[in-house]
């Protein structure tokens, strides 16, 4: 049975972690094969390690507002590499409007603050 790949990255400037590393954890207990990039990745590294690892699901988590500018220049970013059936997902503080706007441009599920891993694990194993 293969065993999925997740990438997980925390876009832009922002150095709050701790999120990102229990949801990987989260993951990677679950069964998954999980790729944690690390702190300030923009979308060209994201995209270029996701393609390199060749991921099933990419995340994302973003604290620092950016994520209007970080999510969209992923998604474009991916098509432009004819990966765009990779779904992208994420966290993070994004305003519900926000995350209306993200999800119609092509993000498939944004998790706000507080949400349980179990909800995350559940909704990726869904996915794959």
């Amino acid at each position: 049975m293969k065993k999925h790949r997740i990438l997980m990255a925390k876009g832009g400037l922002d150095g709050h972690n701790r999120g990102i590393k229990v949801v990987t954890r989260s993951l990677r207990d679950a069964g998954f094969e999980v790729i944690y990039t690390g702190l300030h990745q923009s979308p060209e590294m994201i995209v270029n390690a996701a393609v390199q690892e060749d991921v099933d699901l990419i995340g994302i988590s973003i604290l620092s507002g950016a994520h209007m500018a970080i999510f969209p220049k992923v998604l474009e970013l991916l098509k432009e590499k004819g990966r765009e059936d990779t779904p992208v997902f994420g966290g993070g503080i994004i305003p519900k409007k926000d995350m209306q706007k993200l999800q119609e441009a092509g993000v498939k599920k944004l998790f706000g603050p507080g949400t349980p891993t179990t909800e995350i694990v559940e909704w990726v194993k869904e996915q794959v």
